[in-house]
């Protein structure tokens, strides 16, 4: 009502204006000596409204020009400049301008909080998928719509897919095995509230197949509702291996520590029982007990040695050591063994080039292990031939103990260097634990970080070589 008012006023104002100024020229041309008519006060109104036209256009363009200054963020405008009549229009305006910058303030704020939830759901999403891609276990994540919407290396070897491919997917696609989908799916029917959903699945087929212990679960929101189903999979294929490694060593272990035992019982009890009536017979059954005693007892000693290297906890002296007097040192050893059944034992030992980094201990009892068994299994009258080569191109020294004993058939020479192992035909020729050459193995390649193998033709002899590297070498064991 004001505003109409004013408009009111402001419009009679601007007649009375214009009348005078067209009254006042009409005046001023009767004194100058013109004629007045009514076209000279209607000429003279004109020219007022254009003076006041113009006056009022300069106003508002000051007045425009301070808004456009104020709305641009320019210091030092005046918002209320301007004629009086203009000043409802121009406090509108301000009005609506703080309004907007308020508006504007909030929209700013609300982007920059956006943007930092960006960046920590971004940040959160990539610990989430470095997460997945350290998992040994395979993860598989579906939304309600059954849809890929993460997983990881582990589940697409294990399933076989391209885990980059596989985001967005239907489930249908990506996972080919129909018992875990419909897992994955009676998960999502079920819903929260019910216990995680597990089961054990087999993957694969024939050699290829796995056990695979499965659990899936959903994640809901803050409401409750489901909004993603997660199944995990274990792999129980090496827990399942180590488990029968673990009972046939046991079972092995048992039956190599019973032999000596029941042996050394046996010959007791017939010495308790007064079976051995002369001296040369009980003497007899000592050399047997003392014989089995110490069969026994390189059974336990090697056991714990290969204990001792698995487990990292066997100490290792390492110092600088010539193979040439490792090598001289082991075959005056067995030589007492060899001469008992006419062997001649030759050396042939590079002049240079022969010092490693070794505990020598450890590699002059593998050269021991390896002249032993050469000696055991070689017939009377044979020959053993030891080399100590240095390869420079490969910063290594070469070892051999080569014979012409019995030889080792291409199904066995496979299994020479596993716990308790024997070759089934020579276990009347030679008496034996099973546990050297995996010893031997275990000091070259675990402690040493050598290599060590067997190249032999059933019939025409064994060649069991290993090779350590020169210089000073890491071991993975702790002292």
């Amino acid at each position: 009502m004001q505003t109409v008012i004013r408009s009111i006023l402001g419009g009679m104002t601007l007649g009375a204006l214009m009348l005078g100024v067209g009254l006042a020229v009409m005046y001023a041309a009767e004194l100058l000596g013109l004629p007045a008519n009514l076209w000279l006060v209607v000429a003279g109104a004109i020219c007022g409204i254009v003076v006041l036209g113009c006056v009022a256009g300069v106003a508002i363009s000051r007045a425009i020009d301070s808004l456009r200054r104020e709305l641009s963020g320019e210091s030092g405008s005046r918002l209320g400049f301007g004629p009086r009549w203009m000043r409802p229009v121009l406090k509108t305006l301000a009005e609506y301008q703080v309004r907007h910058q308020q508006v504007e303030a909030a929209w700013r704020t609300r982007e920059r909080d956006l943007e930092i939830r960006s960046h920590v759901a971004e940040s959160s999403r990539l610990q989430s998928e470095a997460v997945l891609e350290v998992m040994d276990e395979s993860v598989i994540v579906c939304n309600t719509l059954l849809e890929v919407i993460s997983t990881n290396q582990a589940a697409a070897r294990l399933l076989g897919f391209d885990a980059t491919q596989a985001v967005g997917r239907p489930v249908s696609e990506v996972v080919k095995d129909s018992m875990l989908r419909r897992l994955i799916s009676t998960t999502l029917e079920a819903g929260h509230g019910t216990e995680h959903r597990r089961g054990e699945l087999t993957m694969g087929e024939g050699t290829d197949a796995c056990a695979c212990e499965v659990v899936s679960a959903c994640a809901i929101d803050k409401n409750g509702r489901p909004t993603a189903v997660v199944t995990v999979l274990h792999d129980l294929t090496r827990e399942r291996e180590i488990s029968q490694m673990k009972s046939e060593f046991v079972s092995k272990a048992s039956h190599e520590l019973r032999t000596p035992l029941s042996s050394m019982q046996a010959y007791v009890e017939m010495l308790v029982d007064g079976e051995a009536a002369d001296e040369s017979t009980r003497q007899e059954f000592y050399g047997i007990i003392q014989s089995e005693t110490e069969r026994l007892s390189r059974l336990v000693d090697n056991m714990l040695n290969i204990s001792r290297i698995e487990a990292g906890i066997i100490e290792v002296d390492r110092q600088t050591v010539d193979m040439h007097d490792l090598v001289d040192r082991a075959v005056r050893t067995i030589e007492p063994q060899a001469r008992a059944k006419n062997l001649d034992i030759h050396t042939e030992v590079a002049p240079v080039g022969t010092v490693v980094q070794a505990d020598a201990d450890m590699l002059q009892q593998v050269i021991i292990n390896l002249l032993s068994n050469a000696t055991k299994y070689t017939p009377d009258g044979g020959r053993i031939t030891v080399t100590v080569d240095a390869d420079t191109l490969t910063r290594s020294v070469h070892v051999a103990v080569s014979d012409t004993g019995l030889g080792i058939a291409a199904r066995d020479a496979e299994h020479v260097f596993e716990k308790f192992f024997r070759v089934e035909n020579y276990k009347r020729v030679a008496k034996g634990t099973g546990l050297g050459l995996n010893l031997c193995r275990h000091i070259i390649e675990t402690v040493h970080r050598g290599q060590i193998g067997l190249d032999s033709t059933l019939g025409m002899g064994s060649r069991f070589w290993f090779s350590v590297p020169m210089g000073q070498i890491t071991a993975r064991v702790a002292a």
